[in-house]
């Protein structure tokens, strides 16, 4: 598999950033890691061996990026509008940095790449696509949790408007902009989530989601897995390679 190290220092948040590809053609996919993660989880959690013969064969391309999720969501040290704007900050690294790194490693200019992740990565995924539907052609996320006034953030109700456009349940109910919506409904948009061990809050918000897709009618794959299926990497293998199977056919 050809693989490819980078680093480089981020203007957006002021420190270095790193990143890895894996793969020489095929779809791009900037992959988010789990939380507080680092851009080499899904090789070293075993994700990248799973799904190697997508890889090897041409049908996608992964980008992996690092996370700053210590420094904003998980830093409940400083103010909640502090996390926020490290957030904003670690978005606008994506979209104005790694969106176009990705297109001219590609040679693509035009390129959407999809997003993926998996538990916080999930929610990396669909956040960025619902922000940047115009840079990002749609997600496949496992297993996340779409809302961020929760205890697992230190943040409660009174928190909200603080991170609110970053809290997509909490956005996303009132987002009627044209413009937006026409991006999503051309969009591939695929939500999994197990039923079993640890993912109780997952399918509240996966629920939740799947509602607000179907009342702004956008389509949506949307799949609830059954109660065997844990908040755990072995269920993650399968799903993604269900999902790449079904998008990219068998490689």
């Amino acid at each position: 598999m050809h693989t490819e190290h980078h680093h480089w220092w981020s203007p957006h948040l002021n420190r270095g950033m790193e990143l890895k590809v894996y793969g020489h053609w095929g779809k791009p996919f900037i992959v988010f890691p789990c939380s507080r993660g680092r851009y080499f989880d899904f090789e070293g959690l075993g994700m990248v061996a799973e799904i190697a013969p997508f890889i090897n064969a041409g049908r996608i391309k992964l980008y992996a990026v690092d996370s700053v999720d210590a420094e904003s969501w998980y830093h409940t040290g400083i103010p909640p509008a502090e996390r926020n704007a490290r957030h904003e900050a670690y978005d606008a690294y994506i979209v104005q940095e790694v969106v176009p790194f990705i297109r001219g490693h590609c040679a693509t200019p035009g390129e959407r790449p999809m997003a993926t992740g998996c538990s916080m990565g999930a929610y990396h995924a669909v956040n960025f696509f619902l922000k940047h539907p115009d840079a990002c052609e749609g997600t496949i996320a496992l297993s996340g949790l779409y809302r961020l006034d929760r205890p697992e953030f230190g943040l409660g109700p009174e928190d909200l408007p603080a991170v609110y456009f970053n809290s997509p349940l909490s956005y996303l109910p009132g987002l009627n902009d044209p413009w937006f919506l026409d991006w999503y409904r051309r969009s591939r948009i695929i939500v999994c989530v197990g039923q079993g061990a640890w993912e109780e809050e997952a399918i509240e918000d996966t629920r939740a989601l799947d509602r607000i897709f179907r009342e702004k009618a956008t389509p949506a794959w949307v799949d609830f897995w059954g109660p065997e299926v844990n908040h755990d990497w072995p269920w993650w293998y399968r799903q993604m390679n269900h999902f790449l199977g079904t998008l990219y056919g068998p490689p």
